[in-house]
């Protein structure tokens, strides 16, 4: 398999230069590598170039891509001079911090109370005032950061005694509470978090551990993987069951390799295979779930869908335009649609080259539209009350929008089978979907949610290449759901894989008290009740 591909900038002065130096002596090493990098480059456009299909935006694109799709930066990589306004959301708005890290930011810290010396309260001031000394709400706080091996390894020796005359031999007895297990359930969430929350190869991880004396066999690693997946398996479905009582889901996918795929439930005609990703928002919380193989967005929503209670009213559904996103069901569990206007407006942003003045217009206008939701997020909207905002301030601007798109066709300004005009017709073709923020309570502006979520999964095929089994790929979908759940509602991913763990009779039993949100609370309680026994 090749090593992934390197980017090196070069200059065509420096290959003339380079050219010149391997006429008098060999070349150096950087300098071979440059004129390689040059030459590969060179055949692959030209192979390119070979395809009918390839466009020369396309191939711009992909040799030239943009740092960032940001209003600002597109149209000054465009060579457009722009005013120095700053957006609608960010007016007003005073710097914050100085960007360090305060102590209350060290959430998963351990906290060490440290008791005063030679005073406590009660006592008379050394000063020599009079008064007495009282604790006071917020104590001194110093911050230490130690280095630590991912997993670390304890090694007991227990002392044995041999009596010299019987000659039976005495060992000391294991520290209480040490258990039977060789790894426990700490080491297997830190091996899930580092997999499948980062990214971390097998490979790569067990050279760590082994130059730093703590062996961790990638057989070991998934042996674990494998057993504690099992366990977690009921919080998997409890999230998946409160997911399609949601109100709100985004869904997409990316495309994903497994060396070994049973296609028996699908068409054998589909030869792709995928990774969806599905973000559900119910009431305050979000839930991620992620589905792998040969089916595509729309149909794992379906089976997700399915478990949704028949009382509640269709759900807003947020993708881009793609058929293949769109659940097929019967009305009961059919969804509202909602496209993504980022989506649209990335159209703009590809031929921006081309089409200066009316990809800057669109641009613009859509950013206004992009302020105002970010103004009605700053101030806590309910989405009654952010959807009669954006009445007021985006569908006039929408409206307007619209009247210059439908312009273009009429005045014959742009060309339909232009790369603008493409980028019109998309608008206008789904202008319903896209303005469904403009009627409908809650409705998002963009799939952007969604799109974050999968680079969980970019994040493992860019680092571990494929999955080997379809298990392999069901155990990532459940602990990339269970972590980006928890990172999406402020939990802590590691603490909670460890503590469905310890408590894995009562996560079977009970599966809801033991969702990101509430675990903690059951934990509380459970203490309490011990204490009160």
């Amino acid at each position: 398999m090749q090593p992934p591909i390197k980017r090196i900038d070069v200059s065509t002065e420096e290959l003339e230069a380079l050219l010149e130096q391997a006429r008098q002596e060999p070349l150096r090493e950087d300098g071979y590598q440059k004129l390689r990098a040059a030459i590969r480059t060179l055949a692959y456009v030209t192979e390119l170039l070979e395809k009918q299909e390839t466009s020369l935006a396309a191939l711009r694109e992909l040799l030239c891509p943009a740092s960032t799709e940001k209003t600002a930066k597109v149209l000054e990589q465009a060579g457009i001079e722009t005013d120095e306004r700053k957006p609608l959301s960010a007016r007003n708005r005073a710097a914050v911090g100085h960007g360090r890290n305060g102590a209350a930011a060290y959430g998963g810290a351990r906290k060490v109370p440290i008791p005063h010396a030679f005073l406590k309260p009660g006592d008379p001031c050394p000063g020599g005032c009079g008064g007495k000394v009282y604790s006071q709400r917020d104590p001194g706080l110093l911050v230490r950061i130690q280095g630590q091996a991912p997993i670390a390894a304890t090694v007991y020796e227990l002392e044995k005694l041999r009596c010299n005359l019987c000659g039976d031999v005495f060992t000391a007895a294991a520290p209480e509470g040490l258990g039977e297990k060789k790894y426990d359930e700490t080491a297997a969430s830190m091996i899930a978090l580092l997999r499948y929350g980062s990214g971390f190869p097998w490979n790569r991880l067990a050279d760590l551990e082994e130059s730093l004396g703590i062996p961790l066999p990638v057989a070991t690693q998934c042996e674990i993987v494998a057993e504690t997946a099992v366990v977690l398996q009921p919080a998997l479905e409890e999230l998946i069951r409160q997911a399609a009582q949601g109100e709100v889901v985004h869904n997409d996918d990316t495309s994903m390799r497994v060396l070994s795929l049973d296609r028996a439930d699908v068409s054998p005609e589909r030869t792709g295979v995928f990774t969806s990703g599905i973000v559900w928002i119910v009431q305050e919380r979000r839930i991620a779930l992620f589905f792998t193989g040969a089916k595509h967005a729309g149909e794992n929503l379906a089976q997700v869908l399915q478990q949704r209670s028949r009382e509640l009213p269709p759900p807003i559904q947020m993708c881009d335009a793609l058929s293949r996103n769109v659940p097929k069901l019967p009305e009961p569990l059919q969804t509202v649609l909602a496209n993504c206007n980022a989506h649209g407006r990335r159209n703009f942003v590809k031929v921006i080259a081309n089409f200066p003045d009316q990809c800057r217009f669109v641009l613009e206008t859509l950013g206004e539209v992009y302020g105002y939701d970010a103004v009605a997020r700053e101030r806590g909207l309910s989405p009654e009350e952010r959807l009669g905002f954006h009445q007021q301030h985006s569908g006039p601007v929408m409206d307007k929008l619209r009247a210059w798109l439908q312009a273009q066709f009429d005045d014959r300004r742009v060309e339909p089978n232009s790369g603008l005009g493409k980028a019109i017709s998309y608008l206008l073709k789904h202008w319903e979907q896209l303005t469904l923020f403009l009627r409908q309570p809650g409705a998002p502006l963009d799939n952007n949610l969604v799109e974050r979520a999968l680079k969980k999964a970019i994040l493992h095929r860019k680092n571990s290449l494929f999955y080997k089994t379809r298990n392999g790929a069901r155990r990532g979908d459940l602990f990339m759901s269970l972590i980006h759940t928890c990172e999406l509602n402020g939990a802590n991913p590691f603490d909670y894989l460890t503590e469905l763990q310890r408590h894995a009779e009562e996560l079977a039993r009970n599966p809801s008290e033991w969702m990101p949100w509430n675990y903690q609370e059951t934990l509380e309680r459970a203490g309490a009740s011990l204490d009160s026994g």
